[in-house]
C-alpha cells in the first residue's frame, strides 16, 4: 500500500499527472481493495488513469468497452463454436464428445473472466459503464461483490487474484445506487492551468516549460467559450505536439499558426466557425 504522495509520483513517472484528490482515491482503492468509479466529461483523462495504474503495478491492462446492448457472453466468456463443430465432425459417433467440447480447451475468455484468472492481478478497466444497460450493470455488481463466475458446463470459477478495478462514466445516464455504494468515487475534472502544463511537459517531447504554460492558458480560454464540444486533454496534447512540430516556441510570435492549428482542439464545424481569428486574438491577448 502506497501513500498519496508515492502514488502521485509513481503515476507521474508513467506520464500521468494526478491531483492530490485522485492520488488519495487510488491509495484508498488499493488499501480497501475496492473498485474505483471515475466520473467526468469525455476527454478529461479517466481512461488514462487505468493505463497509468497498470504501468505503476507493471501488470496487464484488461479493458472492457461498454456499449448499449452489451451482454454477459460478450463480457464474460463464449464457447469456440467453430472448434466445437470441427471436433464433433472429427469424432462423430463418439459418446463422450459432448463432455470434451465443453471443456477449458474450447472456452474463449472475455475481459471479465480473463481479469480474475491471472496469476498477477491485472488492472480491469470497465470503460463507459454508463453506456451499458441496467441489466448488465446488475450482473457486473454481482461479479464485483463475489469475484467469481458460474459457467453451467464447468461450475463456479473463483478468482485466482482480485484485479484492480477502474470504472469510468461520462455521466450520460444515472448509475444505480448499489453500484455507487460498491465503489469508491472520484470526479475527474478538466485540469487547471498548472497541471495541464505539467501534463504537456511530461507527454510532449520538445515542449518547453514556457510554451507548455502558454498552451495550457490558451486551452483554458478556449474551454470557457460557448462550444458544442469542449476540448479534452487528448486534444491539448495533439495541439501541443503540432505546435512543437512546427517549431513554435512562443504563441505570440505566430498568431496565424495558432489560429490555423486550433483544428486540433475544435472538432465541430460550429465550434470552428465560432472561434474566429478575432476570438483567437482576444484569447491570445490573455496569455502571458
Amino acid at each position: 500500500m502506497k501513500g498519496r504522495n508515492e502514488i502521485a509520483q509513481a503515476l507521474a513517472a508513467s506520464g500521468y499527472i494526478a491531483d492530490a484528490d485522485l492520488a488519495t482515491a487510488i491509495s484508498l482503492m488499493q488499501l480497501l481493495r475496492r473498485p474505483l468509479l471515475l466520473e467526468g466529461e469525455a476527454g478529461v483523462g479517466k481512461t488514462e488513469v487505468a493505463k497509468a495504474l497498470a504501468n505503476v503495478h507493471a501488470t496487464k491492462l484488461i479493458r472492457l468497452q461498454c456499449y448499449e446492448g452489451l451482454d454477459q457472453s460478450s463480457a464474460l466468456y463464449e464457447w469456440n463454436y467453430q472448434r466445437q463443430l470441427l471436433a464433433i465432425q472429427a469424432h462423430r459417433g463418439t459418446d463422450s464428445i459432448e463432455d470434451q467440447i465443453f471443456s477449458e480447451k474450447y472456452l474463449l475468455e472475455r475481459p471479465l473472466l480473463a481479469a480474475i484468472r491471472r496469476a498477477q492481478a491485472p488492472v480491469l478497466l470497465i470503460d463507459e459503464i454508463d453506456r451499458a444497460d441496467d441489466e448488465f450493470e446488475a450482473f457486473l455488481l454481482e461479479l464485483l461483490s463475489d469475484f467469481q463466475v458460474s459457467i453451467p458446463e464447468l461450475g463456479t470459477i473463483p478468482a485466482i487474484t482480485i484485479p484492480h478495478v477502474v470504472l469510468t462514466s461520462n455521466g450520460t445516464r444515472e448509475l444505480s445506487d448499489a453500484l455507487r455504494r460498491r465503489c469508491l468515487y472520484h470526479y475527474v475534472d478538466y485540469p487547471d492551468v498548472d497541471r495541464e502544463a505539467r501534463i504537456i511537459l511530461a507527454r510532449i517531447a520538445g515542449a518547453s516549460p514556457s510554451l507548455s504554460l502558454q498552451i495550457a492558458r490558451m486551452v483554458e480560454g478556449v474551454r470557457k467559450e460557448e462550444l458544442r464540444k469542449v476540448p479534452g486533454v487528448a486534444e491539448t496534447l495533439d495541439w501541443a505536439a503540432a505546435l512543437v512540430g512546427l517549431d513554435i516556441r512562443d504563441l505570440h510570435d505566430a498568431p496565424e499558426t495558432v489560429h490555423e492549428t486550433l483544428i486540433c482542439l475544435l472538432k465541430t464545424h460550429e465550434d470552428r466557425s465560432r472561434v474566429t481569428p478575432e476570438v483567437t486574438q482576444r484569447l491570445l491577448g490573455r496569455v502571458a
